[in-house]
This record gives structure tokens, C-alpha cells and sequence, in this order.
């Protein structure tokens, strides 16, 4: 049996990141459970690539195998920070240069950081959406955090720390699941 490749994606240009590391506890977490294979994709990384591709045909061989990656995940963590309501620029440009027709049934646990509670519902009007267009699955329970939830890299709410829970539980059962029940 193959290990299971979770690939997670951070969307934050800032290093160090609240979102990568809210991204890569929830990615490490579930692999604890699943024992999946965990590669990240940092847009941070990875601009300057981005910046200069306004097509999949003018990808980097550096961005082109973070697209292979992500069209070929069994789960995907994605996560952003948000700014004036939405994911960062560069995160959507990442996932516009993805084959529309490789996330069809991939499970997606969706988390997204703020500056304050105003911006909770950008998860669900904003990254929900984005990845049901590509017919991907996205997880019933999705993950918003605002500054004060993260002290020291760590949730301190435990309302959050509860979801962040049942987001794990969720995406470990669905990578325990085949792919043909899951899509």
C-alpha cells in the first residue's frame, strides 16, 4: 500500500507566517493519524515563479511540481491569510494555473487567518467556493484564526483548538477512505 500524499498549501508571502505554521500543525497532525506523506507548498517560496507565470506553459520546472503535487494529492490543507476579505493574490493565482479537472472528489480542509473576527466568514464565502468549482470536496468543518488565537505558534482558544480537532479527525477519515468512495 502506497502512502497517502497530503499536500498542504500556505498562502502567506510574509516568512514567518502564522498561516504556515496553522497550515503545517494541521498537515502534521493529520499525518500523525493517517500516515500520509506531507509535502508543503509555500507561496512565499515560490512567487517569484509565480509572478512570472501567466500560464501553465510559462511554469517554472520549480512551480510545475508544486502544480503536479497539488493535481495529485489525496488531501489537500489549504490555508491564507486574509486581507480585505479574501485569500492573498498569489495563492489564487497558484490554484487558477491547476488542471480543473485534478481535484474532482480530493477532500480539502480549509483554514484561513485574520486580523480580526470580520474576516470568519472569507472561509466560506471566499475559499469554500473557490475549491467546490473544481468539484473538490471540501470538509464540513473549516478553521478561521485570528491573532490572538495563536500564541507561540500554538491555539490558545479552545473553541478553535476544538475545530482544528474535528478538522483532523475529518480529514484523517477521509484519506482512510478508497478514492473511488471519496470521489
Amino acid at each position: 500500500m502506497t502512502r497517502k500524499s497530503i499536500v498542504a498549501i500556505t498562502g502567506s508571502l510574509s516568512q514567518p507566517s502564522r498561516t504556515r505554521r496553522l497550515v503545517e500543525d494541521v498537515a502534521g497532525r493529520i499525518q500523525s493519524r493517517s500516515g500520509g506523506a506531507v509535502t508543503l507548498i509555500d507561496v512565499a517560496e515560490i512567487g517569484p515563479d509565480l509572478g512570472q507565470a501567466f500560464s501553465r506553459a510559462a511554469a517554472s520546472p520549480a512551480l510545475e511540481a508544486a502544480l503536479k503535487a497539488i493535481e495529485s494529492a489525496d488531501l489537500i490543507v489549504a490555508g491564507s491569510p486574509v486581507y480585505k476579505g479574501s485569500y492573498t493574490g498569489f495563492f489564487k493565482h497558484l490554484i487558477d494555473l491547476v488542471d480543473y479537472k485534478a481535484l474532482a472528489g480530493v477532500p480539502v480542509a480549509l483554514l484561513a487567518t485574520g486580523g480580526s473576527d470580520r474576516h470568519a466568514l472569507s472561509v466560506e464565502h471566499q475559499l469554500r467556493p473557490l475549491f467546490g468549482s473544481f468539484d473538490a470536496h471540501t470538509l464540513p468543518t473549516a478553521v478561521f484564526v485570528v491573532d490572538r488565537d495563536i500564541v507561540d505558534g500554538r491555539v490558545v482558544n479552545e473553541g478553535v483548538a476544538r475545530r482544528v480537532d474535528n478538522l483532523v479527525a475529518e480529514a484523517a477519515g477521509a484519506l482512510a477512505r478508497p478514492a473511488a468512495i471519496a470521489a
